[in-house]
């Protein structure tokens, strides 16, 4: 059987956000930690992770009875102003992903820049990831917004 060689398909995509949060950095970067760990969720229904919270840690599903599906590792972690994490994430393609959690914060006021860059064979389902990032950030911004406001 011939081999098939395929021109032009990689691709990459950059998706960057900006927002600031009505909170102390230490909280923002607790409530990132929890909102992609045990509290993920998408529209529809839970989907609980385990983030891994050192360099070299999993980010991943665990689905029980050693099932799931790997996201990604830790690879670099500040905290509480940096977070990164390098995967596939949720492509089940050849690609890779780096995340980036970048915290600031002034007067009580913490400045989170998220930056998802992505390359490979990205298919058509993984294309519209920029709406699932807004639901996370907006959660992470809701919830610690929330927490500050309880202290």
């Amino acid at each position: 059987m011939p081999a098939t060689v395929k021109e032009g398909v990689l691709q990459a995509f950059e998706i960057l956000k900006e927002e600031e949060i009505a909170a102390p950095i230490d909280i923002v970067f607790e409530t990132i930690l929890e909102q992609m760990g045990p509290l993920n969720s998408t529209p529809e229904k839970p989907m609980p992770m385990v983030l891994e919270a050192w360099p070299g840690g999993r980010w991943y599903r665990d689905l029980g009875n050693n099932t799931g599906h790997y996201w990604g590792a830790v690879q670099s972690i500040k905290a509480p102003v940096l977070l990164e994490i390098s995967g596939p994430l949720f492509m089940s393609t050849p690609a890779i992903s780096n995340l980036q959690y970048r915290l600031t914060e002034e007067n009580g006021v913490t400045r989170m820049r998220f930056l998802h860059r992505a390359m490979g064979w990205i298919g058509e389902n993984d294309r519209g990831v920029d709406s699932g990032w807004s639901q996370l950030i907006g959660r992470i911004c809701s919830a610690a917004a929330e927490r500050a406001r309880a202290i």
